[in-house]
């Protein structure tokens, strides 16, 4: 069985362009954290926007094994104009949520089908779960040790 490239050059066109909304949206929000735990969240989100080029970048580099032309476009971008830390970190999660369901489609069209882009797709879809768990345990209130609810409400 071989793989419907353009159907999945498709969907990595979508990850392409999901992920570098995602340099936007985690430069952004690096700018709007205020508070007494600003720095490290600053620095997260930045460390975030950086991962996020990697795997825009990664994503074309599929498209164009494949013999397509990688997307130009950046993905949409949810803004609630609302900048305290608990509401980024929910549109994030939002944002997370998306990006894993890319990935999980990647895979289907994928599994075994192409051991490189089946283990592409299972090596993202691993990053975007440990972000989920990352930003549910922000969200948690300390002592807390049940899922967010908005974990679990997008879960």
């Amino acid at each position: 069985m071989s793989i419907d490239k353009p159907k999945v050059i498709a969907q990595l066109n979508r990850i392409l362009e999901c992920e570098l909304a995602g340099v936007v949206r985690y430069t952004h929000y690096s700018m709007m954290i205020f508070g007494y735990s600003r720095i490290p969240i600053v620095s997260w989100f930045r460390e975030e926007a950086t991962e996020s080029l990697a795997h825009a970048q990664q994503a074309g580099e599929m498209v164009t094994r494949l013999g397509g032309h990688p997307s130009l476009a950046i993905g949409p971008l949810l803004e609630t104009h609302q900048h305290d830390i608990g509401q980024i970190l929910r549109e994030t999660l939002q944002a997370e949520h998306t990006a894993l369901a890319f990935y999980t489609e990647l895979l289907s069209l994928v599994a075994g089908k192409s051991v490189a882009l089946e283990e592409y797709a299972r090596g993202l879809i691993q990053q975007e779960e440990d972000h989920i768990d990352a930003i549910d345990k922000m969200l948690r209130k300390p002592g807390e040790v049940e899922m967010s609810k908005e974990a679990r409400d997008l879960g």
